[in-house]
């Protein structure tokens, strides 16, 4: 997880060069003393929906593993898209609520939702905020969603009524979608003013292009009071601000744009509490509240800075206080999604503030301590959180540096050359990228440039620069098969197709099975006669190995019929490819003993966040704070071949839930328990037997091979890219091996072609890094071997030209063929060699293996007194050798190819020479 933040810093000249562990008092000090602290104000928004019979359920991760369309979760309801999509499993505890309530973290630092540029600049921006919300999942409706927003609003958080507007959809005359009469009704039926009930046609919500969608009721509130502000309801006024947001989900929205109703409507709320606790504390900004200024007050205490005075804009005339907002935002951000495993790498800039060293671990605390009582993951992880945020800051401080240097160079190249500002905008784009140096900082570079700088064409040049750095890709979107709400609420209502007992996937061998149901075209057919040939369509029996969906508890096949036809109650045998299938087998028992290892050697903490098993590989994703050292990984590994030598045999069984989440040192979903090397009869008699700790307990619904053994061994790849990866891994060592022999441009050339190929060779990591260190030791013993040779060289070809004019003082000029393959660098210090003597030279050097000739020249002031140019000297040269050549009037230089013409050159060269002394 990539994590990419604007950078808005202090004190410039206060960044240390080394880490310096500050250790300050912490003082918890705040400027709100009032009945509503940001504590009291999210307990009772808790102890309200307790007491209407909803369930808490902890806010999701800010980084959603499970769904990969989003960066960070954005919104309360990301957790229950399950619910929303039919899709959630009836049997889990998801699929059994009914009412819920929270406060998800949410960050919106990215993709679709990005706050990012905007923090700071206003008063209720925020990258990270808390949205509490509640929940009806096919429950209560618009009646219950808006009495229990009105009541809890006015009544329990006592707002006055007159400052607060509600909205309601408009409807969309154009699209058949009605306005939302029942809302308004709902609205004007708890008291509220007529004026203050307002049409919008912006209120409808839409989970993606397609899927659970819904007219939206939003209630804003009036920071001023006393006057009518209808008009000014989504306005952008930021003292007219939305506060809540109730979301009516009662359509699907198909393929083809239609709305159809859902069989089950849901309500999903979200109110910004940030937001909230402005209105409650009567601040007219979120970070006037008590819920930033504790990290004011230790900002000040670390930077010496001036107090935060609110100021915003072209009043914020040092930009301290947009730097103070900045900052406190941000180390909200970093502590909670490195909590949730959000670990930073190379992918995008890491634009972190402030003075560095370890500032944003010093502010961590304070959200800790204001925070993880709701929050507990960010007391757990303290520690964690600290040392990346102490390593990205010494990063940030590398990066900066490097980014400063390639700005100064790139602007010092701009004003000697007087190149376009547009070339010059190309290159600052590019720089500001590959350092990842903030936006933020370009105003003060740019002031370093005595020409006006254009803020599109950097954007554009940036932007370009992001594109060309990351490449693209496009994937192809298959015309799946599949069932939606709808299809699932048939399911639900037909007793005759019940849902899937798929026990059978665990056994060996073809099962006899019957057809439950067919779907094609979104309807459920009774047989295949009228499906066109070739035709994809889904049956409902027995999971097979390919082509399966598991909905709500319903597997779903899809595939096409070869010949022959299928009715509802036929029976079939259900067969798998025992060969495809073994593999899998393999690489999922493998998947268990790597997860098992990886907790052992890197800590409790690992968690798994996504795998791939597939017959020809597995791949498992886990969070941790750091790369795996080398050391490490050779651990890892070491122990996952151990458990496969050992051959302990693998045991799986249905449990009871609560009797399963028991067991020591058990990991992932609720499913069926698999354990390596004891029985789950065992482990089901004596649950709190910390030996289970030992072994690798899981829930799992996947097919296992019989004992460890059968796995044979544990490679970075497997199956037949095992065999393949450790045939190329044998090449490159013989290569390698071969090349400590060679000698002079062969080995030159054969390590470089051998780096290129090692860093692109799909091999073991371990082996990789062992080649990498032999070839590096190479690599360093030529370079060492070539500069020496290249000193000694180049001595003796200067030495050439002094003796020369030591021998013949009176002598005007030296030309000379020299032995150095070309190295143009010699020809240049020869020629700068006889400049300080005063005295014209002309060299040559040929590269027989690469069909070049390299010569330089330098011209006098007394041979440019009698009319000699370098660059035209240069030029009738290059006519004999081909190539081009060019420089200035006192020296040039170039490159031919015709290597056979040189002693030709060299003529044309003394003769040109000659003709300006005769």
């Amino acid at each position: 997880m990539s994590l990419a933040f604007l950078h808005s810093s202090f004190l410039r000249s206060r960044r240390p060069s080394h880490r310096i562990a500050l250790r300050l008092p912490l003082r918890m000090s705040s400027s709100y003393d009032g009945p509503w602290t940001a504590r009291k104000v999210r307990e009772e928004f808790f102890s309200y929906f307790r007491s209407k019979n909803h369930t808490f359920v902890p806010s999701s991760s800010t980084v959603p593993y499970d769904d990969p369309t989003l960066l960070f979760a954005n919104a309360g309801m990301n957790q229950y898209k399950s619910i929303f999509l039919g899709t959630v499993d009836p049997n889990s505890e998801r699929g059994k609520l009914k009412r819920a309530f929270n406060s998800q973290k949410c960050i919106r630092a990215g993709g679709k939702h990005n706050d990012l540029e905007d923090v700071g600049k206003d008063s209720y921006h925020h990258t990270f905020f808390e949205m509490l919300g509640n929940w009806s999942f096919g429950d209560y409706f618009k009646k219950e969603a808006i009495e229990f927003s009105w009541d809890l609003l006015t009544n329990v958080y006592g707002l006055p009524k007159d400052r607060l507007y509600v909205t309601y959809y408009a409807g969309d005359p154009q699209n058949g979608i009605p306005t939302d009469e029942e809302a308004k009704q709902h609205w004007l039926s708890q008291g509220i003013s007529p004026d203050h009930v307002i049409a919008s046609k912006g209120n409808f919500w839409e989970m993606g292009a397609t899927g659970p969608c819904g007219p939206c009721s939003e209630i804003h509130f009036d920071r001023i009071g006393g006057r009518n502000a209808a008009h000014l309801v989504d306005g952008d006024d930021p003292n007219v601000l939305e506060i809540w947001n109730n979301v009516f989900i009662q359509f699907n929205r198909d393929d083809d744009g239609s709305l159809k109703p859902l069989p089950n409507k849901h309500v999903d709320t979200g109110m910004g509490f940030e937001r909230l606790v402005s209105v409650l504390q009567n601040k007219l900004s979120n970070y006037d509240t008590d819920v930033f200024s504790p990290i004011f007050t230790r900002i000040q205490e670390l930077t010496g800075a001036r107090p935060y005075s609110g100021k915003f804009g072209n009043d914020d005339v040092d930009g301290i206080d947009t730097a103070y907002r900045v900052v406190a935002d941000h180390v909200r951000t970093l502590s909670f999604a490195l909590s949730d495993g959000g670990v930073p790498n190379n992918v995008g800039p890491k634009k972190l503030g402030a003075p560095i060293g370890s500032f944003f671990s010093s502010l961590m605390p304070v959200v800790v301590e204001t925070m993880g009582d709701i929050f507990p993951e960010l007391t757990k992880k303290q520690d964690d959180i600290k040392e990346i945020l102490d390593e990205e800051e010494e990063s940030f401080s590398r990066t900066l540096d490097r980014g400063e240097k390639l700005f100064d160079q790139y602007a010092t190249a701009y004003e000697r050359s007087g190149c376009q500002r547009s070339l010059m905008v190309q290159m600052y784009g590019g720089c500001m990228t590959r350092t990842g140096s903030p936006s933020t900082s370009h105003g003060s570079w740019q002031r370093s440039l005595s020409s006006e700088f254009n803020e599109k064409e950097f954007e554009d040049a940036q932007e370009h620069s992001k594109l060309a750095s990351k490449g693209s890709f496009k994937k192809d979107k298959a015309d799946l098969v599949k069932l939606d709400v709808h299809d699932l609420a048939v399911l639900e209502k037909n007793d005759a197709i019940p849902k899937t007992d798929d026990s059978s996937k665990f056994q060996l061998g073809n099962i006899t099975a019957t057809v439950k149901g067919i779907y094609y075209h979104k309807a459920f057919i009774s047989s295949t006669s009228n499906i066109p040939a070739d035709a994809n369509f889904g049956a409902g029996g027995q999971e097979y190995d390919t082509g399966n969906i598991a909905y709500n508890g319903y597997v779903l096949h899809t595939g096409s019929l070869k010949y022959g036809q299928l009715s509802v109650g036929d029976e079939v045998i259900s067969s798998y490819d025992e060969l495809r299938r073994w593999p899998l087998r393999s690489n999922h028992t493998a998947t268990h003993i790597l997860n098992f290892c990886l907790r052992e050697v890197l800590g409790d903490h690992i968690d798994q966040r996504g795998s791939l098993v597939a017959p020809t590989k597995l791949r498992f994703d886990f969070s941790h704070k750091a790369q795996i050292s080398l050391p490490e990984l050779a651990k890892i590994e070491s122990m996952s071949i151990d458990w496969i030598k050992k051959n302990v045999k693998v045991y799986g069984k249905d449990l009871d839930l609560t009797t399963a989440h028991k067991i020591s040192g058990l990991r992932c979903h609720p499913v069926r328990v698999v354990v390596l090397g004891y029985d789950v009869d065992e482990v089901a008699k004596d649950i709190d037997n910390p030996k289970w700790r030992s072994t690798s307990v899981e829930f799992c619904g996947g097919t296992h091979v019989a004992k460890t053994g059968d796995i044979k061994d544990f490679l970075p790849v497997t199956g037949q890219e095992a065999y393949e990866a450790s045939r190329v891994a044998n090449s490159l060592k013989v290569r390698l091996e071969q090349l400590e022999s060679a000698e002079g441009k062969e080995k030159d050339s054969g390590l470089k072609a051998l780096s290129v190929e090692l860093g692109q060779a799909d091999i073991s990591v371990l082996l990789k890094a062992e080649l990498k260190d032999r070839l590096a030791t190479l690599r360093k013993a030529l370079d060492k071997q070539i500069k020496e040779k290249e000193n000694a060289i180049n001595k003796a070809a200067v030495n050439s030209l002094v003796t020369f004019f030591e021998e013949k003082p009176d002598s005007e000029v030296y030309f000379a063929i020299l032995e150095v393959d070309g190295n143009a660098k010699i020809l240049q210090n020869v020629v700068m060699q006889g400049k300080k003597l005063g005295k014209t030279v002309y060299v040559f050097s040929v590269d027989a293996e690469g069909g070049k000739v390299a010569h330089a020249n330098y011209v006098s002031e007394s041979a440019r007194s009698r009319g000699l140019d370098a660059r035209t000297w240069a030029s009738k040269v290059s006519d004999i050798l081909g190539g081009k050549a060019g420089g200035k009037e006192d020296g040039a230089q170039g490159v031919g190819v015709n290597v056979a013409q040189v002693e030709e050159a060299l003529k044309i060269a003394r003769e040109t020479f000659s003709s300006k002394y005769n």
